[in-house]
Protein backbone atom coordinates (compact mmCIF):
# COMPACT_ATOMS: atom_id res chain seq x y z
CA UNK A 1 0.00 0.00 0.00
CA UNK A 2 2.88 2.63 0.41
CA UNK A 3 3.47 2.11 -2.99
CA UNK A 4 0.44 3.58 -3.87
CA UNK A 5 0.16 6.57 -1.30
CA UNK A 6 3.78 7.55 -2.93
CA UNK A 7 2.28 7.75 -6.31
CA UNK A 8 -0.53 9.43 -4.87
CA UNK A 9 1.51 12.14 -3.34
CA UNK A 10 3.83 12.52 -6.46
CA UNK A 11 1.15 12.70 -8.65
CA UNK A 12 -0.56 15.08 -6.26
CA UNK A 13 2.66 17.16 -6.11
CA UNK A 14 3.70 17.09 -10.06
CA UNK A 15 -0.12 18.47 -10.53
CA UNK A 16 0.61 21.44 -7.68
CA UNK A 17 -2.82 20.43 -6.51
CA UNK A 18 -2.39 20.87 -2.20
CA UNK A 19 -3.83 18.71 0.73
CA UNK A 20 -6.26 20.94 1.39
CA UNK A 21 -7.72 21.14 -2.19
CA UNK A 22 -7.56 17.39 -2.73
CA UNK A 23 -9.69 16.31 1.21
CA UNK A 24 -12.09 19.39 0.19
CA UNK A 25 -12.80 17.35 -3.12
CA UNK A 26 -13.18 14.24 -1.15
CA UNK A 27 -15.32 15.66 1.28
CA UNK A 28 -12.68 15.16 4.24
CA UNK A 29 -10.75 17.12 6.68
CA UNK A 30 -7.14 18.56 5.36
CA UNK A 31 -5.88 16.44 8.60
CA UNK A 32 -8.06 13.09 7.54
CA UNK A 33 -6.20 13.85 3.80
CA UNK A 34 -2.65 13.95 5.53
CA UNK A 35 -3.27 10.57 7.68
CA UNK A 36 -3.77 9.31 4.42
CA UNK A 37 -0.91 10.30 2.92
CA UNK A 38 0.90 9.25 5.87
CA UNK A 39 -0.46 5.74 5.80
CA UNK A 40 -2.16 6.35 9.36
CA UNK A 41 -5.52 5.20 8.17
CA UNK A 42 -6.75 2.72 5.58
CA UNK A 43 -7.47 3.59 1.94
CA UNK A 44 -10.55 2.74 0.81
CA UNK A 45 -11.17 1.68 -2.39
CA UNK A 46 -13.96 4.12 -3.31
CA UNK A 47 -11.56 6.77 -1.73
CA UNK A 48 -8.69 5.41 -4.22
CA UNK A 49 -11.35 5.65 -7.11
CA UNK A 50 -12.38 9.61 -5.98
CA UNK A 51 -8.72 10.15 -5.61
CA UNK A 52 -7.63 9.14 -9.60
CA UNK A 53 -10.71 10.90 -10.51
CA UNK A 54 -9.67 14.56 -8.83
CA UNK A 55 -6.10 13.57 -9.67
CA UNK A 56 -7.00 12.71 -13.48
CA UNK A 57 -5.04 10.11 -13.40
CA UNK A 58 -6.02 6.39 -14.03
CA UNK A 59 -5.96 3.85 -11.50
CA UNK A 60 -3.62 1.93 -13.27
CA UNK A 61 -1.12 4.10 -12.86
CA UNK A 62 -1.70 4.91 -9.49
CA UNK A 63 -1.08 1.19 -8.70
CA UNK A 64 1.84 1.04 -11.04
CA UNK A 65 -0.31 -1.65 -12.63
CA UNK A 66 0.29 -2.26 -16.56
CA UNK A 67 -2.74 -2.75 -18.36
CA UNK A 68 -1.57 -4.46 -21.19
CA UNK A 69 0.04 -6.71 -18.84
CA UNK A 70 -1.77 -11.07 -18.46
CA UNK A 71 -1.22 -12.77 -15.54
CA UNK A 72 -1.70 -16.29 -15.50
CA UNK A 73 -1.81 -18.84 -12.43
CA UNK A 74 -0.38 -22.51 -13.08
CA UNK A 75 -1.47 -25.32 -10.20
CA UNK A 76 1.96 -27.61 -10.72
CA UNK A 77 3.08 -28.83 -7.55
CA UNK A 78 5.51 -26.07 -6.63
CA UNK A 79 3.07 -24.06 -6.69
CA UNK A 80 1.21 -22.08 -3.99
CA UNK A 81 -2.10 -23.63 -2.64
CA UNK A 82 -1.20 -26.92 -4.94
CA UNK A 83 -1.42 -29.33 -1.82
CA UNK A 84 -4.62 -27.97 -0.37
CA UNK A 85 -6.34 -28.59 -3.56
CA UNK A 86 -4.85 -32.53 -4.08
CA UNK A 87 -5.71 -32.90 0.19
CA UNK A 88 -9.06 -31.77 -0.92
CA UNK A 89 -9.42 -33.82 -3.94
CA UNK A 90 -8.09 -36.73 -2.11
CA UNK A 91 -10.52 -36.43 0.91
CA UNK A 92 -13.55 -36.03 -1.23
CA UNK A 93 -12.37 -39.22 -3.42
CA UNK A 94 -12.52 -41.23 -0.08
CA UNK A 95 -15.68 -39.66 0.73
CA UNK A 96 -17.39 -40.85 -2.25
CA UNK A 97 -16.15 -44.05 -2.21
CA UNK A 98 -17.64 -44.82 1.16
CA UNK A 99 -20.86 -43.19 -0.32
CA UNK A 100 -20.76 -45.61 -3.82
CA UNK A 101 -19.91 -48.64 -1.12
CA UNK A 102 -22.73 -47.79 1.45
CA UNK A 103 -24.99 -47.14 -1.76
CA UNK A 104 -24.02 -50.64 -3.69
CA UNK A 105 -24.93 -52.31 0.17
CA UNK A 106 -28.41 -50.48 0.08
CA UNK A 107 -28.80 -52.26 -3.29
CA UNK A 108 -28.24 -55.50 -2.42
CA UNK A 109 -30.53 -55.43 0.72
CA UNK A 110 -33.12 -53.85 -1.86
CA UNK A 111 -32.76 -56.89 -3.96
CA UNK A 112 -32.80 -59.41 -1.06
CA UNK A 113 -35.93 -57.55 0.46
CA UNK A 114 -37.54 -58.08 -2.96
CA UNK A 115 -36.95 -61.61 -3.01
CA UNK A 116 -37.80 -62.28 0.20
CA UNK A 117 -41.49 -60.44 -0.39
CA UNK A 118 -41.80 -62.22 -3.90
CA UNK A 119 -41.11 -65.53 -1.64
CA UNK A 120 -44.22 -64.68 0.62
CA UNK A 121 -46.66 -63.14 -1.30
CA UNK A 122 -46.81 -66.45 -3.15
Amino acid sequence: MKTVIENIKKVRKDKGISHEYLAHQLNISQAAYSKLERNDTKLTVERLYKISEVLETPLTELLEVDSKTIYNQDLRDHAIGYQGVENLYQENKEQSEKIKELYEARLKDKDALIEQLKKVSV
